[in-house]
């Protein structure tokens, strides 16, 4: 593996990773900030500003923008997350320089301009519909809300579609003003491509003036509870969860294995307990969660009303039986699965560009394969159960969407 880090005079940090076999390019600018970084009156601004820069430059329309990467045959897109925003680009070796072009035009030189930002909004607040017509995101939502209550962690990446309309240009400005600064930006690619000659398109193409800091976030605050939302769905949704570890501690990769052994596939206990034993529903599943300074185990299945308690109560048994018993069997499959998960993952040039920008933000490091690997092969069994034991104790948060 061929991996450089090379930071910029303005402190914007520049990786790349060389992978043969490969004609393309993937890019990902990653920022960080996201939906945490915001305050109440904020909500959903990052989101916001991830939409809007691609509505047009100084130069170039979105129209253009749009034009410019199918002339190519490439792609460009973006997501927001809770800590991050990555905007992010695949196109032949040959068209790596002018994908950089665009993306250091659209993050220096937006121009926002009124009838785009009105038009933006209105595509968002019909985003946020289909989004509450969806009783999987609304479970997550109200779970998310009972967890962290009155703060950014327990708010929608989203936001209120009342809120977004009223956001104005000088706010999305200001707020970008404030975040893209250069210490606070990855530009990080993985495939065919020279390092020393990216990093020269960089500094052409994002010549931001550095000095400042970033916004910090605010420490995140657990509460767990109790929630339930009336609706007329036909199935009860149902969402179990307890504060877990987060991303910094090295009980993170024995979380992974525990969400992976109660719920990470079809040979998990969950899935052979609720769906394959019981019958109580058709979808079961856990996950371990981590931010930078929190984490969570949360558990998710959707089932019909009469049989709700049954499914509760399984769900209930089943997490405090990995505080009791694991074992080797179900330890080496998880840790197959998490393996194998990971190396297939780097078949994608995006997901590694994408990894390089995430590791080196929230990390301050790229993890590669190896270290991660020698990561997961330590945990025991016995780091496990006393994980399991821990995150048992932990104040649950359960949230249920639909009639009981």
């Amino acid at each position: 593996m061929t991996y450089h880090l090379t930071t910029l005079n303005n402190g914007l940090r520049v990786a790349t990773e060389f992978l043969p076999g490969v004609e393309s390019v993937s890019i990902a600018v990653s920022v960080g900030v996201g939906a945490r970084y915001e305050s109440l009156a904020e909500n959903g601004l990052s989101h916001l500003l991830e939409h809007m820069a691609f509505k047009g430059t100084a130069t170039r329309s979105a129209k253009d923008i749009a034009e410019a990467f199918d002339n190519i045959g490439g792609q460009l897109n973006a997501y927001t997350s809770m800590e991050m925003t990555v905007y992010y680009a695949k196109v032949l070796k040959k068209d790596a320089a002018f994908a950089l072009e665009i993306l250091g035009d659209i993050l220096q030189n937006s121009t926002f301009a009124e009838e785009e930002l009105a038009k933006e909004k209105d595509v968002i607040v019909q985003e946020i519909a289909m989004h509450q017509d969806s009783p999987e995101d609304l479970i997550v939502d109200q779970f998310d809300i009972t967890a962290f209550p009155d703060q950014p962690l327990g708010r929608s990446i989203l936001g209120a579609a009342k809120q977004v309309s009223a956001y104005t240009r000088d706010e999305v400005m200001g707020y970008m003003r404030r975040h893209y600064v250069p210490s606070n930006i990855i530009v990080s690619a993985a495939g065919n491509l020279d390092h020393g000659k990216f990093v020269s398109d960089v500094e052409r193409f994002f010549a931001l003036a550095g000095g400042t800091s970033a916004p910090a976030a605010p420490v995140a605050r657990y509460a767990g509870g109790e929630k339930h939302v009336k609706s007329d769905h036909e199935q009860l949704h149902v969402a179990l969860g307890f504060p877990a570890v987060n991303i910094h501690d090295p009980r993170y990769y024995a979380l992974q294995l525990y969400a992976s052994i109660l719920g990470g596939g079809m040979s998990s206990r969950l899935f052979q307990e609720v769906r394959e034993k019981r019958g109580l529903a058709y979808s079961v599943y856990a996950m371990g969660s981590g931010y930078q300074d929190v984490g969570l185990l949360s558990i998710y299945a959707a089932t019909s009303p009469e049989k709700a308690t049954g499914l509760v109560e399984t769900v209930r048994a089943e997490v405090e039986g990995m505080g009791k018993q694991v074992s080797d069997t179900e330890l080496a499959r998880a840790k197959n699965q998490s393996k194998a998960e990971l190396q297939m993952s780097r078949e994608s040039s995006q997901t590694v560009a994408g990894w390089m920008g995430r590791h080196l933000l929230m990390y301050g490091e790229y993890k590669q394969l190896p270290a991660i690997f020698e990561k997961i092969d330590a945990v025991t069994k016995e780091d496990v159960q006393a994980l399991a034991t821990v995150i048992g104790s932990g104040a649950p948060t359960f949230a249920m969407l639909g009639e009981l």
